[in-house]
């Protein structure tokens, strides 16, 4: 494992890598990203919290820092930078831990069981034993914990684990109401797997909306067009 200091990264900054690697596994034919896909999945409405309003500039900015870090490379890709994450060697650890990561950055604290659906696009679980072992090592590493499990809150039926590669847990987060998945006394697993796929097909369709915004700024600029 890395011996390196634990990262401590902006929100910003968690969410472009977060989504580098998001992208890489549910849209792997658009990878590396422009930054045109990159402010898109920035930007989601879905499958994000919080939601965020980041301008191309912000994201840059963001990526420009991420590099100066080894966590982001950037490539050439004709007219179009494109951008690709170094999490999994950055932070020295599984493959599975990174997808886990990913998950918390992208959409904040979650109960094990909604972490085990939220990450199954980017990492499949046999169990949530298996995926709890990948949790409890991230949580007890020499070099620095990288997760916590947050106490349970009123009326909630479980703990929310929560990433630490943005700082500890504030006051607010700790006292934020828990979801209605987590108070609710029943729920459908097979329900919450098709919100999840509604989800990924609207992230494609926001990948697919940028990628022609990128090749129409590539054929506007090799016929000599301004925007």
């Amino acid at each position: 494992m890395s011996s390196l200091p634990l990262p401590q990264l902006t929100a910003l900054q968690a969410r472009v890598v977060a989504v580098l690697f998001e992208k890489e596994h549910t849209v792997p034919d658009t990878y590396p990203l422009s930054l045109n896909a990159l402010v898109a999945g920035c930007n989601q409405k879905t499958s994000r919290d919080p939601v965020m309003e980041t301008s191309e500039r912000e994201v840059q900015q963001a990526l420009d820092e991420l590099r100066q870090r080894s966590l982001v490379i950037e490539s050439s890709g004709g007219r179009v930078m494109r951008y690709s994450h170094n999490l999994k060697r950055v932070l020295g650890v599984p493959s599975e831990s990174v997808a886990l990561l990913v998950t918390l950055m992208l959409r904040g604290p979650q109960t094990p069981g909604e972490l085990r659906i939220n990450c199954d696009r980017l990492q499949r679980f046999s169990d949530l034993s298996a995926m709890n072992g990948f949790l409890e090592e991230l949580a007890s590493r020499p070099q620095g914990a990288m997760v916590q499990l947050l106490p349970r809150q009123p009326g909630a039926r479980e703990s929310r684990w929560m990433h630490l590669l943005s700082g500890a847990p504030s006051e607010a987060l700790l006292s934020q109401p828990a979801s209605s998945a987590n108070t609710r006394s029943g729920g459908s697993d097979e329900q919450a797997a098709e919100i999840e796929r509604l989800a990924h097909r609207v992230e494609v369709l926001e990948i697919e909306l940028a990628r022609m915004a990128d090749s129409l700024a590539q054929l506007r600029g090799e016929l000599g067009m301004t925007p």
